[in-house]
């Protein structure tokens, strides 16, 4: 039966303690294994005295993701990524490069300490309940602006206060991240970013309680020769719903099944509905460009093809049917008489 030390066996067992610890000895101290139970003030297992293995646990800072629910965030931000770098490529006509540097979760207040002179955008991603914040560089936004308003993209500014021109452009740049962000996340969760209000000052924002867990994803943006960040922050209470979800085994099927089911049936029934531009291609010749120029209503030019010849009806730039040119009613029209048996011009 386990004894219950007394006052004095306690505090000689720490006394015996520090005088192994002193260090006056010249041998390393001997651990001891504090998960072996104590009888009578000796341990049990004192003959095999072993140091155990731990992890440092900050209960200030508890972890509310799980490792797998980390990699599947990052992968999700790193097609985000590749989406922006596309859509502001193509927005501000010059090579943007936007790339995932970390996901982690982090107190809510530890974020906010580290943004510096940064246009901060609180949205909601409703149905989900809760806000979050998209933060770009200062140095960024006017750089992008600067870009957009006709200039190399190296404008600068004094004051944090933009103007409400420049409050529209970081407006447009804002949504085309919002529908990026919403296309990166359609495998695991249906929601739709919409902005609440702007600020650039980050002791006017306050979404959740300072010791909250939320997740901070960190990017590195690059326009032109600019560079700068742009981050999320994405708080735990907002996710938690949708937690479950956020596995790697869970989200890869449901997209394969996706890819074969609703999605291929849908683009099937657009494809159907698209309409293509027909060309009846009567003949060819050539001619010189003062003979271009020359033309004039009443001239006849010569083709190649003969009158009685099946004429080449093109889609796409090929060549994919044949057949006899005619009228229907009071309309030019072609007789299909055979399929072009690959792409001939």
């Amino acid at each position: 039966m386990v004894e219950i030390l007394s006052q004095a066996e306690i505090e000689a067992l720490l006394s015996s303690l520090s005088t192994e610890e002193s260090p006056a000895e010249n041998t390393d101290p001997e651990p001891v294994n504090l998960a072996t139970p104590v009888y009578g003030g000796l341990s049990s297992g004192s003959a095999t005295r072993r140091t155990l293995s731990y992890e440092p646990y900050d209960f200030r800072r508890p972890d509310k993701f799980s490792k797998d629910q980390l990699r599947t965030m990052q992968m999700l931000h790193e097609t985000f990524a590749r989406l922006l770098s596309s859509s502001l490529s193509a927005f501000l006509r010059v090579s943007t490069h936007v790339d995932l540097v970390s996901v982690e979760q982090i107190p809510y207040d530890e974020y906010m300490r580290s943004l510096t002179n940064s246009i901060i955008t609180v949205f909601n991603m409703a149905p989900l309940a809760g806000q979050a914040i998209l933060e770009m560089e200062f140095s960024v936004v006017l750089s992008m602006i600067d870009r957009l308003l006709g200039g190399p993209g190296n404008m600068t500014k004094s004051s944090t206060v933009l103007t409400d021109i420049e409050k529209q452009l970081t407006f447009s740049i804002i949504e085309k991240a919002f529908r990026d962000l919403k296309t990166a996340w359609e495998g695991v969760a249906q929601f739709t970013p919409r902005r609440e209000r702007m600020e650039t000052q980050s002791q006017f924002i306050q979404i959740v309680p300072p010791n909250d867990t939320v997740v901070s994803i960190l990017f590195e943006v690059k326009v032109g020769e600019v560079r700068g960040a742009l981050s999320l922050c994405i708080p735990y209470l907002l996710l938690k719903p949708i937690t479950s979800k956020l596995s790697a085994q869970r989200w890869f099927p449901t997209n394969a099944n996706n890819g074969k089911g609703v999605h291929a049936i849908a683009l099937a029934q657009r494809l159907k509905s698209t309409k293509v531009t027909c060309i009846c291609r009567l003949g060819t010749t050539e001619i010189t460009v003062r003979e271009l120029l020359e033309l004039r209503p009443g001239d006849t030019l010569t083709l190649e093809r003969k009158a009685l010849e099946e004429v080449d009806l093109l889609i796409g730039g090929h060549a994919k049917f044949s057949g006899k040119p005619g009228t229907s009613g009071r309309k030019v029209a072609m007789h299909i008489n055979r399929m072009v048996e690959g792409d001939t011009d």
